[in-house]
């Protein structure tokens, strides 16, 4: 099999935006459709293969999107169906892939299916939602919680019954035993596919289906792994979750999902996996070819960053996915940006990021990367009384929210907001943020820009860093090594990848071959006798020349 028989995901640089915080061509201080479309040559620019918008549906946006009221339209504040139309259109003229976010597991509460759900027990959407009786003392029917605070059960009064919601009050948990539920949901994948998306990324796809029998979930035990997605001052983290969420028939689902997708040329699908051991379910949710193209894990996104923990997440997900397929990511709209919660006490963040970048896509799988992350963003602080976010309010301050990585890109430095709005925007411009913007790298040879530009060029130059194996995984105090080999490249082509993520110089000593140094990715280092040197934040690259 040659290269370009390929698909095109798999080894993809796929850019993330968020569309609120992205681009105002509207200048009401929210990102639209029509501002991200004006941006699509500067990611194009940057070296992305395609993009992935997270929601833009119509929504009453309690939870800024990722409460959908209506599966098949455009929300006003981000513009209208046509212009989603065009956004696509530019794209592909422009080689960009587009990707949509699906929010399945749940909805608004103010989606026409729940408002005639909750209005009695036999109208026909009667049973499209979680509904359970209460206990006879009134209490809810189990003891599952929300990731959003509290209880997962709400009361309905005129069901006199509890309905579940995994996350906000608002965000009622659909029935996934309903087949009617199934079939209307697959419609609406089907809308966005006649409309001409490349693939989706499925929010919490392990959540679609619960037990039928309600269940409670057991206490975690001591030494039981505390799910990743979850900060540890969440009382959802104090139990092990066997029964609300990863149950066995999410797989039919899934594979009712392949099906579709499998009726149209060239989709595929990247699914967020957020459990308690999520690398077994990375592995039965994409094994096989028949359910998820890629998923990933929250493994790279919390605050373990140690070079050894490094190698035992890529050794772990190797030895769980057999045929399947990861897709990696540091930053996302969901955790503190990479740069902050990895990057805080290093001293040099500028240089860190940069090696971040290597260590992102040197990786085997496809890559997420976050807007911002090319402008070397810190995590922007967000007083109290401007948080937005209604996952960090309860918890705060020991939690403070997703806010801080969501704040508007900063395009013109000397600009009002930066760039971003003549209005104020939703969430403020950090003054951090201001002397990193578009227009200032843009100039600057040695930018986080520039580098991002140069070495995302220079991988699709290699084609084992796309899509090659791994191997010869090692870790040291400082960093990390493993060699890519290229295996639908001529001669299995290998290339060692030598990462040091520390502050000072790293010798290591090269793996059996003849390895000749590669140049042309912005990074420094010495190769000779058969050793290789690597300043502070640098990564080497080289390839043998046996191969």
């Amino acid at each position: 099999m040659k290269d370009q028989q390929l698909p095109w995901w798999r080894g993809a640089v796929i850019y993330q935006i968020y569309p609120r915080s992205f681009s105002d061509a509207n200048q009401d201080g929210i990102g639209d459709l029509p501002g991200i479309t004006q941006q699509l040559p500067y990611v194009a620019a940057l070296g992305a293969d395609a993009i992935w918008l997270s929601p833009f549906f119509r929504s009453p946006m309690k939870d800024f999107g990722y409460d959908v009221s209506d599966y098949c339209d455009v929300d006003p504040l981000f513009g209208s169906l046509d212009d989603f139309r065009t956004l696509i259109k530019v794209a592909h003229e422009l080689g960009l892939k587009v990707m949509i976010d699906q929010v399945l597991s749940h909805t608004s509460d103010e989606h026409a299916w729940f408002q005639e759900s909750r209005q009695s027990k036999d109208n026909p959407k009667a049973d499209w939602y979680v509904w359970a009786d209460p206990k006879p003392d009134g209490t809810p029917p189990n003891n599952w919680l929300s990731i959003f605070g509290g209880c997962a059960w709400q009361w309905e009064s005129r069901r006199q019954q509890y309905y579940l919601h995994n996350f906000l009050v608002s965000q009622p948990d659909l029935n996934f035993h309903n087949p009617e539920v199934v079939k209307h949901l697959l419609e609406t994948v089907k809308f966005w596919l006649d409309l001409g998306v490349d693939g989706y990324r499925l929010d919490t796809v392990n959540f679609y289906t619960h037990d039928r029998l309600l269940r409670d979930n057991p206490p975690l035990s001591e030494g039981d792994t505390k799910s990743l997605g979850v900060p540890g001052t969440n009382p959802y983290s104090m139990q092990r979750h066997q029964y609300d969420i990863s149950q066995p028939e999410n797989l039919s689902f899934l594979k009712k999902l392949r099906q579709l997708l499998d009726q149209y040329d060239d989709i595929t699908t990247v699914g967020e996996i957020g459990d308690d051991n999520p690398l077994a379910l990375m592995a039965e949710y994409t094994s096989g070819n028949d359910k998820l193209h890629m998923a990933y894990t929250f493994d790279l996104l919390n605050v373990h960053r140690t070079p050894a923990y490094l190698a035992s997440v890529i050794e772990n997900i190797e030895a769980a996915i057999g045929d399947g397929w990861p897709c990696w990511a540091l930053s996302n709209h969901d955790v503190v940006r990479a740069i902050t919660r990895w990057g805080e006490n290093e001293a040099d963040q500028h240089a860190y990021g940069k090696v971040l970048l290597a260590l992102l896509t040197s990786l085997r799988g496809s890559v997420c990367l976050y807007q911002g992350e090319e402008l070397g963003l810190p995590e922007a602080e967000i007083p109290f009384e401007k948080i937005q976010d209604p996952y960090g309010i309860p918890f705060w301050p020991e939690y403070k929210g997703r806010d801080g990585c969501r704040t508007p890109i900063p395009w013109v430095a000397g600009s009002e907001n930066a760039g971003f709005s003549h209005v104020q925007p939703w969430l403020p411009v950090d003054d951090r943020h201001v002397p990193l913007s578009v227009d200032a790298q843009e100039t600057l040879s040695a930018s986080m820009l520039a580098h991002y530009r140069t070495f995302l060029r220079w991988r699709k130059q290699h084609p084992a860093l796309v899509h090659g194996d791994i191997s010869d995984v090692k870790a040291n105090d400082q960093g990390l090594q493993f060699v890519r080999t290229g295996t639908q490249s001529p001669n299995n082509a290998r290339v060692l990848v030598v990462l040091n993520l520390s502050d000072a110089p790293m010798t290591v000593s090269l793996p059996k071959g003849t390895w000749r140094a590669l140049d042309g990715h912005g990074f420094t280092f010495d190769l000779s006798n058969e050793k290789v040197s690597v300043p502070p934040y640098q990564a080497a690259f080289a390839t043998d020349s046996t191969g």
